[in-house]
Formats: C-alpha cells, sequence, structure tokens
C-alpha cells in the first residue's frame, strides 16, 4: 500500500514545485506547524491514519533564501518508508516541495547496480550496451504472455544488439509450484544456458498441463521430468542435474526475490531496461519504444521499424 502512496507522491512531485497552504495563523508554535504539516501531506498524497506520517524539526534551509526545511517521513512499518524534504517559510504560512535533479546522473544507474547479473543465462548480444531483465515467475500467466513477447518477437528485432536476462521472483504465496521450477531452472542453468532458454520456454508454455496434475507432488514430478529431458537434449552432466533438482536448495531464488522487494518490484513480469521499470504486460510498442530510447541513449542503432503485414487481397 505504501509504495502506491509513493508512487502519486513522486507522480504529483514531478512539477518540480508544489505549493502547499498551511493556514491563516501566522507564526505558529512549532508542535501547531507540525501538526499542520501533518495534515496537508496526509490530504495531499491521500495517505490513510493507519500509516505514520513524522515530521521532523524545521533547520535553516540551504537552497532557497527565506525559507527553512523540514523532513517528513511517511513509514508504514516493517522497514518500509520514505523521507521527503518540504521547505517551510518563515512566517509558517506556506510550504514547499522543490525537486532538485542532478543532469550529471544517470537516473537509472542506482537501480541498475542493485541488480545483480552475474552468472545468469543471456538471450540475444552478450556484450550488449543495453539489457533487459526480467523478474519472472514460471507459474505467472501474465509471465507466460511476456514470454511469448520478448520470445520470439523481440529477440528477432533486437537480438542483435540487446541482452535478455532473467532473474527469479516466483509469487509463492498465490503459486505453489514457482520456486520448484525456479530451481529446476537454476540447475540447468549452472551447467547450460541453452539448456535454462529452452526450459523457460517449455515452462511457460505447458503451465496449462502442469496445472491438470491432481497433487502437488505430481507438478513437482512433472516439472522434474521436464527438467531433466532439457537436461538429456543438451549434454549436462545427469547425474549432477539430478542431485541439484532432488536438493532443492531455493538460496539463489531466495537472493533474487530479495534484490527484486529492495528495487521495488511487488508483482510480475516486471522489467528494467538498463534500468528503467517496465511493470506487467504492456503492449509490444511500449517495450519497442523503450528499447529504442534505451539504444539511442546507449549511442547504438535503432533497429528498422517492423513493417505491418499486408491485408489479404492487397497488391
Amino acid at each position: 500500500m505504501l509504495r502506491r502512496f509513493l508512487v502519486i507522491a513522486i507522480r504529483r512531485s514531478s512539477l518540480v514545485l508544489l505549493l502547499i497552504c498551511l493556514g491563516c495563523v501566522a507564526q505558529s508554535g512549532p508542535p501547531d506547524v507540525a501538526r499542520k504539516i501533518e495534515r496537508q501531506v496526509r490530504s495531499y498524497y491521500s495517505i490513510p491514519s493507519d500509516v505514520t506520517v513524522k515530521v521532523g524539526a524545521i533547520v535553516a534551509s540551504k537552497d532557497l533564501p527565506g525559507y527553512d526545511e523540514v523532513a517528513v517521513t511517511i513509514d508504514q512499518g516493517g522497514g518500509r518508508q520514505k523521507d521527503y524534504k518540504f521547505l517551510v517559510s518563515r512566517d509558517r504560512n506556506t510550504m514547499l516541495r522543490l525537486i532538485k535533479f542532478d543532469l550529471t546522473k544517470d537516473p537509472y544507474q542506482e537501480v541498475r547496480s542493485k541488480i545483480d547479473v552475474t552468472g545468469r543465462p543471456v538471450r540475444g548480444a552478450k556484450d550488449a550496451k543495453v539489457v533487459i531483465v526480467d523478474y519472472d515467475d514460471f507459474e505467472c500467466p501474465y509471465c507466460a504472455r511476456m514470454h511469448q513477447t520478448l520470445f520470439p518477437e523481440l529477440l528477432k528485432e533486437y537480438g542483435d544488439r540487446v541482452a535478455f536476462i532473467y532473474k527469479d521472483y516466483p509469487l509463492a504465496e498465490i503459486h505453489p509450484w514457482a520456486i520448484h521450477a525456479a530451481v529446476d531452472a537454476n540447475c540447468l542453468a549452472a551447467q547450460n544456458a541453452d539448456a535454462y532458454w529452452d526450459f523457460a520456454d517449455q515452462i511457460h508454455a505447458k503451465k496449462p498441463e502442469i496445472d491438470r496434475e491432481e497433487t502437488s507432488a505430481a507438478r513437482f514430478d512433472a516439472i522434474d521430468k521436464l527438467t531433466l529431458l532439457q537436461g538429456q537434449k543438451h549434454n549436462v552432466d545427469g547425474a549432477k542435474l539430478a542431485a541439484c533438482v532432488k536438493a532443492q536448495n531455493d538460496d539463489a531464488i531466495r537472493a533474487s526475490m530479495k534484490e527484486a522487494d529492495d528495487i521495488g518490484v511487488d508483482a510480475t513480469p516486471t522489467l528494467f531496461v538498463n534500468g528503467q521499470k517496465i511493470d506487467g504486460v504492456v503492449p509490444l510498442s511500449e517495450l519497442r519504444a523503450a528499447l529504442n530510447d534505451a539504444l539511442k541513449d546507449a549511442g547504438q542503432p535503432v533497429p528498422l521499424p517492423v513493417q505491418a503485414a499486408s491485408a489479404p487481397g492487397s497488391n
């Protein structure tokens, strides 16, 4: 829920300068001013009463003459909080939200630096300057739709200049076999990247079949059989693969999930194009636009536009 409030806050703050009236009583005492600030912030950002809004001390501003500044923390508990800085006029009648942008920095670099793709299987151009990272759930039907869009559609168009990488974000609360499938996929990835990608293709395509199995054990068995078949197809070490599948060590999966949580992932699929976040199953045109922008930013050529197929009977 807090994330929704913060998204609203960011969108509204994108005007760069936000003016909030604190009321008509000048020179209010600090407790009164703090309460006014809290009420204005709650109202403007639609924050319910069960979320804590903490107003810090008012100190002299270094950014705007004639104003002081105050930090406001929106805290939902459990470590989920966000800090905002506001400017308050000396007469305590007006509050501003001033957003400063450092134009010398890549706005997506911080997120990109938190995504660890070390050792992950890559499709497309392995040395590409544009990287798509997809936090995927093998049991998620929307992920299956996104997978079908990425492969083969976008791979055909961009595969010689873009790298595609999957990371794990199984929603175990609603997808009971997703972690098991992710562990099996990583067992394949440890030996052969192509085996991993073939498994990803198969598991997304065969989700309905796996779901038709009557018991959890039967679903796990079906996933394991698919994994071992991919191992045979790609001539991996069968004994090593079988031992990995049997062990079901999910440490790497949990680490990937925590990483995703830390960068704001809360649903699947969630993509990052050179650090720029794309939520959910979006139109193909939106994905193309994001990739084209990233290629231009990286100084790379953009593929020629895809020509629409001719209508039946047309010349």
